[in-house]
């Protein structure tokens, strides 16, 4: 009897200190809530810190079908194929392209109108994009997917994850926050059960900090209105829906630390060599000249000491349709107006070169 008691005792605390090394060892849980496939996903997919349980897709630079098809070809090229994609909002909750050439005819051109995009005002090093409608048929330069959506709305999908892992899930959001405001409103209780929100979006007061071409052009976008940024643009309504709900932890990422940050050829280099089969490929396809914009998110989920200035502000968007539509709006303590905006982790600035060690080492743990 005491043999097996010993036995028992031993067992117990084994146990104990294996259960906390493989629950390091599943990452934590993340859902990517965005608008296609790129670096962003990969990072996050490769690393071995994280887990993504699951990926949902958004209209804003391509349309909900398009994203959703991308994100499972992606899925499938990077050997990921366990993960469910589900299939979000298709369009904004109010703006619409109709809405944004009547507000062009008041106020000016945009620089960038993503799904709603048919030609660069100005020439640009950029190619341009193809225009598609919201039904149009999806086939994909590197081929359609095999993988099939979930079936399930995004909002719901979102919904039904958190209330099963509450307080465990980070939601990684890269696009317009329409799945999000659609599932806070859908589900009350559904932002505080989020362990963290980090979102891409908003423009507080960017500086063209690269000297080149592609950094100069793409500070066209924020020079003269430097308030506004295209995911926040695409749907102010949602954004400001997801700035007033109870996130646990709000962490904002607007376009300004971007500005140091680019998709050089020779990064897209090194993350190729560093990578396994089929995700090197797709690498060594993506065009440069970006900035780094939903990687600065990844990285900062996988390291916030990329962070080389943060702020705490209280974030909202303006949501009246005028000449600030869709601009961001923020208050330091005692200025806001207290009308349900909610205090959020602002990353000012980021260390570029550690940005890009990230996701070079995510190449290499997913080859490993």
């Amino acid at each position: 009897m005491n043999y097996r008691i010993c036995a028992l005792c031993c067992a117990l605390i084994a146990w104990t200190l294996v259960a906390p090394a493989q629950a390091q060892d599943a990452g934590r849980k993340v859902i990517i809530d965005d608008e296609g496939f790129e670096l962003m996903h990969l990072t996050l997919l490769e690393s071995s810190k994280i887990d993504v349980i699951g990926i949902t897709s958004v209209s804003g630079n391509t349309w909900a079908n398009r994203a959703t098809a991308m994100a499972l070809r992606g899925l499938e090229i990077s050997g990921h194929e366990a993960v469910p994609v589900a299939e979000g909002a298709t369009y904004p909750l109010l703006n619409s392209e109709a809405l944004t050439d009547r507000w062009e005819a008041l106020y000016g051109k945009l620089t960038w109108k993503g799904a709603w995009m048919k030609e660069w005002v100005e020439p640009t090093v950029q190619s341009t994009p193809d225009y598609f409608g919201p039904d149009d048929p999806v086939n994909l330069p590197q081929g359609n997917p095999t993988l099939q959506p979930t079936g399930e709305i995004a909002a719901n999908f979102m919904i039904r994850l958190v209330r099963a892992h509450p307080g465990e899930i980070t939601i990684v959001a890269c696009g317009p926050l329409t799945n999000l405001a659609l599932a806070q409103r859908l589900d009350p209780g559904f932002a505080s059960l989020v362990g963290e929100l980090i979102y891409m979006g908003g423009s507080l007061n960017p500086q063209q900090v690269l000297d080149n071409v592609s950094a100069e052009q793409f500070a066209r976008e924020f020079e003269n209105s430097p308030r506004r940024e295209f995911n926040v643009r695409f749907d102010p309504e949602a954004a400001s829906i997801v700035s007033r709900s109870p996130w646990p932890k709000l962490t904002v990422v607007p376009i300004d630390p971007s500005t140091g940050t680019q998709r050089t050829p020779e990064l897209l280099q090194r993350m190729s060599k560093a990578a396994k089969p089929g995700v090197a490929e797709f690498i060594a396809q993506l065009e440069p000249g970006f900035p780094l914009w939903d990687e600065i998110v990844a990285g900062y989920l996988l390291d916030p000491g990329i962070a080389t200035e943060t702020e705490d502000l209280y974030v909202d968007y303006n949501t009246q349709f005028g000449p600030g539509y869709g601009d961001m709006l923020s208050w330091h303590e005692h200025y806001q107006p207290g009308l349900g905006e909610r205090k959020a982790h602002v990353v000012r600035t980021v260390d570029a070169k550690r940005l890009e060690a990230l996701m070079v080492e995510a190449m290499r743990e997913g080859a490993r």
